[in-house]
Formats: C-alpha cells, structure tokens, sequence
C-alpha cells in the first residue's frame, strides 16, 4: 500500500509525535506507516483520516506492486 500521510502531515505542520499522541499509536508506528514498513489496520487508517478530515483514499491507496 502506498501512503501520502507525510504530505498530509506537512500541510498541516504536524510532527509525528504529535499525530501519534491524537491517534494513540507511538510515533515509530507513523514512522513506518510513512516509510511504507507497516500498512495500518483498517481502523488505525480511518482514525487518521477522520484526524486530517480527509478520506481514507486521500491518504492510502492500494498498490499490488508492495504485496
């Protein structure tokens, strides 16, 4: 799964730490949801969505290449 939560994040001007706090996950989890190492579980996804007030589409999109 690709991801963009980095962008998102950036726009916002949000660090990881503090994202990971508002979704209660710890930092290295965003981490490695950014750098594409860990795909979040459905709910996990919807919570950061929900956060940038964004679909999940906006921010994951699926990509067989990384299966």
């Amino acid at each position: 799964m690709k991801n963009n939560l980095k962008v998102w994040r950036a726009k916002q001007d949000v660090t990881q730490a503090e994202l990971a706090e508002a979704v209660d996950v710890s930092r290295q989890t965003i981490n490695a949801i950014e750098r594409g190492r860990y795909d979040p579980s459905l709910s996990l996804a919807f919570e950061l969505a929900d956060y940038f007030d964004c679909s999940v589409e906006d921010i994951f999109t699926y990509d067989p290449e990384t299966e």
